[in-house]
């Protein structure tokens, strides 16, 4: 299989089957015939996705009609020509012949023509299409209009900005491995391999690539040396800042990387407990645990019902990196444009709640619980946080002393780009006594 065909695959499995990207290259990566077109098929696949409702505005105006629900592969191949006209360094002539000879592979020859003629119609109007796209602010913004104008209230001032990084590729960010030896030493053998690198700002551990890479050319990835990890997700180990011989909870740990890092961080807690609701995905926190040579204790549970799986014993610390709406990390997974929904939120905020107060009781006097979000929407940050003190009284807000993001009235927001990191929330909680 070709790139461009697995791309179309790739895309059908997103918009018709409702999987998220990065699963959908990984079930269709093998069925490659050439190792190089890996590259190729995921530049298409998160750039189609990236752009996706501008390539939507350019095509209804190209199409004469609308296409049928049963030609939804069509519609995707014409946005995967257009990505590509649009976007890449392909020559015109050439992204319209490939785009036009996958109309064979789909066992529809009769759309050729069509195919074809949108794909040409679009070089020919590009100048004026662009002039109407400009004046449709969604489209422009390539965002859909609820989430656009949920950023404009909730950041005024920053929403351009936000949008802007939204709509750019995320840099590969890596945690150095504290045990096995220092920052400064791992960015020399990064050099020493041909990968420049540079310190994480805000870090104690974090490194930022200027290329992404395959993890296999890192080195020693495979011994646990480093692991991959956004920077603003890596302030959570300092931030909970976990003791020897404390009792530490994970809650919604999967994938297991704040998991590893507090254990790197603190190597000597009597123990760390990670949970998630989805027993298959605690699967990938063991296998990252194996490779970071660490060990804790993995529980299938809900977190919002700590009957079934909490053994009594209260926690000295808890992280709750909450599900919620992942609108600051739309950089490195731009099929939430597709997926999210406005009604997601209030759902959402709804679950992170119960989290919340189920939590809390598991908690010492004393002790402290962090709340995180990958969030930019104050319904699922500052207004969640507010909701839980007023409901909770033997809880208090502990202001964040830090150099990054905004200070709010209850904990900080980092916004997706600022000081190269992933949009994220924390909120520092202690429990008096």
């Amino acid at each position: 299989m070709n790139a461009r065909l697995a791309s179309l695959q790739v895309l059908q499995q997103i918009v018709q089957q409702g999987q998220n990207l990065d699963n959908a290259l990984e079930s269709v990566i093998p069925q490659l015939e050439q190792a190089r077109d890996q590259g190729l098929l995921q530049h298409l696949c998160y750039g189609v996705m990236r752009w996706y409702p501008q390539l939507e505005f350019l095509l209804a105006r190209l199409l004469h009609k609308p296409l049928k629900k049963k030609d939804t592969d069509l519609r995707l191949l014409l946005l995967l020509g257009l990505y590509q006209l649009r976007f890449t360094r392909i020559p015109a002539h050439a992204a319209v012949d490939e785009t036009v000879a996958l109309t064979q592979r789909l066992n529809k020859p009769w759309a050729r023509g069509m195919v074809n003629a949108v794909l040409r119609n679009y070089t020919r109007r590009q100048a004026d299409l662009e002039q109407r796209l400009e004046q449709d602010p969604p489209a422009r913004s390539a965002h859909p209009p609820w989430l656009l104008t949920a950023l404009q209230q909730a950041w005024p001032d920053h929403w351009p900005a936000i949008v802007e990084a939204n709509n750019t590729q995320a840099p590969m960010s890596l945690r150095v491995n504290g045990r096995h030896g220092s920052r400064d030493a791992y960015i020399k053998r990064l050099l020493d391999a041909g990968l420049e690198a540079r310190p994480a700002a805000h870090t104690e551990s974090g490194v930022i690539l200027a290329e992404p890479c395959p993890v296999e050319q890192l080195p020693d990835f495979a011994t646990g040396d480093v692991s991959v990890q956004d920077g603003a997700a890596q302030l959570a180990a300092t931030l909970l800042d976990a003791q020897p011989d404390e009792r530490v909870l994970d809650a919604c740990a999967a994938p297991g990387g704040k998991s590893a890092h507090l254990l790197e961080r603190q190597p000597e807690l009597q123990e760390l407990i990670a949970l998630d609701l989805d027993a298959a995905r605690l699967q990938r926190v063991q296998e990252n645990l194996t490779r970071l040579q660490l060990t804790a204790t993995l529980i299938a549970g809900d977190a919002a019902q700590p009957d079934s799986w909490w053994d009594g014993q209260p926690f000295d610390r808890i992280l709750l990196d909450a599900p919620c709406s992942a609108s600051g990390v739309i950089r490195r997974h731009p099929d939430i444009k597709l997926h999210r929904r406005q009604s997601d939120i209030a759902a959402l905020a709804t679950t992170q709640h119960a989290m919340l107060l189920a939590l809390w009781p598991l908690l010492k006097p004393g002790g402290t619980l962090l709340y995180a979000t990958c969030s930019v929407l104050p319904e699922e940050n500052r207004q969640q946080v507010e909701r839980f003190l007023a409901a909770e009284n033997s809880a208090r807000h502990v202001p964040l002393a830090t150099g990054w993001g905004h200070p709010l009235s209850t904990g900080q927001q980092i916004l997706p780009g600022e000081d190269e990191m992933d949009g994220f929330y924390y909120a520092r909680l202690v429990k008096t006594s």
